[in-house]
């Protein structure tokens, strides 16, 4: 692994020291591009205004005309934590603002597949919904919207993935990455769009005098929500998201949450007034995504939707229980595929440009947290395939890729549909993550064009597995007060969480529950604990290591320990 440190330039940093900020805070800010206390300030202000979202104000309007006329509203979601916190988003949302009729209705992850499908349609017209809303689904259901348009409904498609080369025939979009669409926050989750879309609707009501200034409906009071799914999904921190995440921190820290959120925190054994964007990334997201791998979204959606806290406690610890079986099984698969990947390329020999592996026995609700294990270990974009469960559809199989810095894997699938016509009978998704369907007879065709478009692509820099760090912690900020100042900040993708790196003298090392390394270690001549999770090879006697800051409680002590995340062997 190449160990790299970012630069920090002096001015930036020195900029922001004289504004206030602490000395280790304004290095690492200035190294990740803040120039000024300005682009930190997270007031909500200074959120770009919805009028800038192409589609917010049609939108509005249509929402508006419905809610005026009693029409009924059905959300269309998605199985994943940003489709399930959009819905629970745009369900609270919408009857703050005075809907009286709204339903949702939640995709199965075998039988239905991605997005707004004809049956989907069906099920949402037999219903008697007028107005059919997708969240974070929508712009590449072409099929889908036609089939609920001919039923009669309207379509409102609210999305943040990238279109393909045709766009639905909705009767509004609202998806920042659209052609023609000017937001500059292209990275915002689907939840984000729903929440736009909320703003320019109580602004579209204020200007009709259902509501005015003193008396509007809190929308605020949804960020919890819009923070969690933006984490969750891993879209890029930008300016925008990252004051979204703030916002919503800011509530959950002082306890104005969901109470759903609330008693998944206390499932996850995490403390709301100490919640972290990694509590969302590692703690709440995975207990929501295991409904939508294992069981229904429902489950999901339903715990964030009720007020009643006994309910949600009820709801928390099914999805906690769900969530552990999703990691027993996926241990299983993991080790399996993994021994497959590696297979693929004799010892001591580079990974094949591209990896691609499927076993009839893999469980196809966890194949992309497989695909991400892979990808993490081997460095190279990652496939990972399960024969698909839904009647009539066995012949298929459903795939899930995780790529790297680089390879932009959504384009990549499109280049393959081009040279492998047929073979992709459906594809979608973004740079770092896809999904797609292919029937099992092409699995090799599938492989073979995948990894040719990974060879012209791909070089041996991008290769080098390469871990961006913050260059050596001085010794006075190994301090446990500074790793709760630290971890109390928004960081997340895009906007990395600190790694620092330097030369670590190893007092002694230890395998702790077979697949950790337990480490006593002198960093600048002091003592400190740390351990490497999922590292078993012993490490040199003195070694350059990239770790991040922790706090461990031993007898009533909190004390500093590393967290590795790697090294240059």
């Amino acid at each position: 692994m190449n160990l790299l440190t970012r630069d920090v330039p002096p001015r930036s940093a020195w900029a922001l020291e004289q504004a206030g900020i602490h000395p280790l805070l304004a290095r690492l800010y200035a190294a990740r591009g803040v120039q000024s206390k300005d682009e930190l300030d997270d007031a909500l202000n200074l959120l770009l205004p919805p009028a800038g979202m192409l589609g917010t104000h049609e939108a509005a309007k249509l929402l508006a005309d419905a809610m005026a006329q009693n029409k009924r509203l059905c959300i269309v979601a998605d199985y994943d934590c940003d489709g399930a916190t959009a819905c629970a988003v745009g369900v609270r949302g919408l009857r703050m603002l005075g809907a009286h009729n709204v339903s949702y209705l939640v995709p199965d992850r075998v039988v239905d597949g991605y997005g707004l499908t004809p049956p989907i349609a069906e099920r949402v017209h037999a219903q008697g919904a007028d107005v059919l809303i997708t969240v974070d689904n929508g712009i590449a259901s072409v099929a889908g919207v036609q089939a609920a348009q001919a039923l009669g409904l309207q379509v409102l498609v609210t999305d943040h993935h990238l279109p393909g080369s045709e766009l639905p025939t909705a009767e509004v979009i609202v998806n920042p990455n659209q052609p023609g669409c000017s937001f500059t926050s292209k990275s915002i989750a689907g939840v984000g769009v729903m929440f736009y879309v909320l703003l320019a609707l109580r602004a579209e009501l204020r200007q009709r005098g259902v509501f005015d200034a003193s008396n509007q409906p809190r929308l605020d009071a949804l960020l919890p929500l819009v923070a969690l799914g933006t984490v969750a999904d891993v879209v890029k921190l930008d300016a925008n998201n990252r004051r979204l995440v703030a916002q919503g921190l800011r509530r959950v820290r002082a306890g104005a949450l969901p109470p759903g959120m609330s008693a998944l925190m206390r499932a996850a054994s995490r403390e709301t007034a100490k919640a972290t964007t990694f509590d969302f990334g590692f703690a709440l997201g995975p207990r929501i995504n295991a409904a939508g791998r294992l069981a229904d979204m429902t489950l999901g959606i339903e715990c964030l939707l009720t007020d009643d806290a006994g309910r949600a406690d009820e709801l928390a610890k099914q999805l906690d229980a769900i969530n552990r079986e999703r990691r027993v099984i996926e241990g299983d698969m993991r080790e399996m595929a993994m021994e497959m990947a590696e297979s693929l390329f004799d010892e001591g020999d580079e990974p094949p440009p591209a990896i691609c592996v499927f076993d009839p026995d893999f469980h196809e609700g966890v194949v992309g947290i497989v695909a991400s294990r892979i990808k993490d270990k081997l460095h190279r974009p990652t496939f990972v395939f399960a024969a698909s469960s839904a009647p009539g559809k066995e012949h298929e199989l459903k795939g899930s890729g995780r790529s790297i810095a680089g390879f932009h894997l959504r384009d990549a699938l499109d280049l393959v549909a081009k040279r492998a016509p047929g073979v992709l009978l459906r594809f979608g998704g973004h740079a770092m993550a896809a999904g797609c369907t292919i029937a099992e007879e092409h699995l090799d065709v599938f492989e073979e064009t995948l990894n040719q478009v990974a060879m012209e692509w791909l070089d041996a820099a991008t290769l080098q597995r390469r871990l961006e760090t913050d260059g050596p912690l001085p010794a006075e900020y190994r301090r446990v007060d500074l790793v709760d100042m630290l971890h109390h900040e928004v960081w997340g993708q895009g906007f990395a969480p600190p790694v620092f790196c330097e030369e670590i003298e190893i007092v002694s090392q230890r395998l702790v529950g077979e697949k950790h390394l337990s480490l006593k270690m002198k960093h600048q001549g002091q003592p400190v604990d740390g351990i490497w999770f999922g590292r078993t090879e012993p490490l040199p006697s003195k070694v350059k290591l990239a770790y991040r800051l922790d706090a461990d409680e031993w007898q009533g002590q909190k004390r500093v320990r590393f967290l590795v995340e790697g090294a240059e062997l």
